[in-house]
């Protein structure tokens, strides 16, 4: 154990060493200017939210409490449209700062992110005041994922370890259709999940954080090669949103980011994977280090585990009950966490720390040994766990105390 320890004490003193001198040199890891861009992000976001907030209270975009909410009182929606004002700024910001215009010049991916931000943004402030249905929801998704592919963000290729079969180069059909699929997977699965005050500014900001880390490895690697720029700037930048939103969002809410923020959480998350794992070079990582190539697509997953595993239990619960696979409920994951006994707050900290788990689990890979991460991991899930349980423990000390 101390050996485990003492391995990644010398890595982080690495690492730093490392980062630091390439930011010297102003050509490797902009970390001053991706810090200054993020936390634009945050500023403007924070106090375009209570504008905002009157603005939507205005126009009548209003959530009110039913049956299988957790809110109690009417909140204001359309939250989204602040943090898309945010994003806009900071990106600006950014094509304005001689260290980040390199990212712009040989890379569309910041500006493509702007454009099918600005499409998935309109369909979630008319969702968020007047409602549509799923369809033209899924048909909005759609459109806004192809404004990326469009644009030339989409997945190039993918590393399958199995079998040998290494780096795959994917054809034209084949990257349109698993980029298309994935965004639309990602963009759904925020959506699902933003059922309580702050869950997802919290799981976008956590997922953000983790792609922004592994950005700045593959900065590292690849000696500053401009085309990992996008990813390292749409993810902070997103960061930034998100802790600009979060003040305004968190339990008891003031104002909902709605359909509109839900969504441009998602489309950004999917975009920021994307452009990551286009360029990475196998030359710089060699085929044994699995999991260095494979942290974009386990950083998908990391956003998508959660409301996926809830919402694969919930059509298995429904379909058993004899319902539809998509009728609401109050039996997700958040709504058992509450009903053994968890507090609101502690919910959304007990799912930033799970999902916390599994992106900076996927990201450190690319700056420790996979079997160091892995060690750290087990230790974070055990006390997850733990943390997870101990409303029934509690129960079952009760119990015995009364038998």
């Amino acid at each position: 154990m101390c050996s485990t320890v003492s391995l990644v004490s010398s890595d982080v003193t690495n690492l730093a060493g490392g980062l630091l001198a390439l930011s010297d040199r102003g050509a490797g890891v902009p970390l001053r200017e991706l810090a200054l861009v993020g936390l634009t992000a945050a500023i403007i976001t924070y106090f375009a939210t209570g504008p905002v907030r009157v603005l939507a209270t205005r126009l009548g975009a209003v959530a009110y409490p039913r049956e299988r909410d957790v809110h109690v009182t009417p909140t204001p929606r359309m939250g989204g449209l602040a943090m898309f004002l945010g994003v806009v700024s900071a990106v600006f910001l950014a094509s304005q700062l001689p260290a980040l215009t390199r990212g712009f010049v040989y890379s569309t991916g910041m500006p493509a992110v702007l454009v099918a931000g600005a499409v998935i943004m309109g369909i979630g402030l008319i969702d968020d005041r007047w409602g549509l249905d799923a369809l033209t929801k899924f048909a909005g998704q759609i459109t806004a994922a192809s404004v990326l592919v469009t644009m030339g963000v989409a997945w190039s290729v993918l590393y399958i370890p199995i079998g040998g079969v290494g780096t795959i180069v994917l054809d034209q059909a084949s990257s349109i259709l698993l980029t298309l699929a994935l965004t639309v997977s990602v963009v759904n699965a925020m959506n699902f999940v933003d059922g309580l005050d702050g869950l997802a500014a919290g799981l976008g900001l956590i997922t953000a954080l983790a792609i922004c880390m592994f950005s700045v490895g593959l900065l590292r690697d690849h000696g500053g090669d401009v085309l990992f720029y996008p990813p390292a700037v749409i993810s902070v930048v997103l960061a930034g949103a998100c802790l600009g939103f979060l003040p305004h969002n968190f339990h008891r809410a003031k104002i909902f980011m709605g359909d509109s923020g839900s969504m441009l959480i998602g489309l950004m998350l999917a975009a920021a994977s994307t452009t990551a794992a286009g360029p990475v070079s196998q030359n710089a990582y060699g085929a044994r280090d699995v999991f260095a190539l494979l942290s974009p697509f386990l950083l998908v997953v990391a956003v998508i585990f959660v409301p996926m595993l809830d919402l694969l239990l919930a059509i298995v619960r429904r379909t058993r009950a004899g319902r539809s696979a998509f009728s609401p409920d109050k039996m997700h994951l958040h709504h058992r966490l509450l009903q053994i006994g968890h507090s609101h707050r502690r919910v959304v900290l007990l799912i930033y720390l799970w999902v916390g788990i599994v992106a900076f689990g996927a990201a450190s890979t690319i700056f420790f040994r996979p079997r160091d991460t892995a060690a750290v991991m087990l230790g974070a899930i055990v006390v997850a766990g733990i943390a997870t349980a101990i409303p029934l423990l509690r129960r079952r000390d009760d119990y015995y105390d009364e038998g």
